[in-house]
């Protein structure tokens, strides 16, 4: 049986890249070019912290994890630390989870419906690294 790992620590950071690029083609992420922060609040040791993942070209170009600001991104997706670890264990989609209310999201909402499949798409990957949460 895997070990499992802290999920946003960095050894979770470099199973989710390793994970993204083995499962995921430019294909099947439909050749987009966009980044996204996910910043999540109310993490259980009070702290703030964020998730950012850019795609150029449909393929990975940058992920990383942080506590504080995070980096500049065309989207940015706020939420409480429970609603983004059941979205990261392919437990709630994400975009019931914005148009609930459980997200709130800096940017252009039409195209980040557009993306929302992709988004459910690689956090089913994601959703295979065994994590504590």
């Amino acid at each position: 049986m895997e070990e499992s790992i802290t999920y946003l620590s960095y050894e979770w950071r470099d199973a989710a890249e390793k994970k993204l690029r083995e499962e995921l083609t430019p294909e099947q992420m439909k050749f987009i070019s966009t980044s996204m922060s996910s910043i999540y609040k109310n993490c259980a040791d009070g702290k703030e912290r964020y998730l950012y993942i850019k795609c150029e070209e449909g393929d990975l170009s940058e992920i990383s994890v942080g506590e504080g600001e995070s980096p500049q991104a065309e989207f940015k997706i706020i939420g409480n630390y429970d609603t983004f670890a059941l979205i990261t264990q392919a437990k709630l989609s994400s975009q019931k989870a914005l148009m609930t209310g459980k997200l709130k999201l800096k940017g252009n909402m039409v195209k980040a419906l557009k993306l929302a499949s992709i988004a459910d798409r690689l956090n089913r990957v994601l959703a295979k690294i065994p994590a504590k949460y």
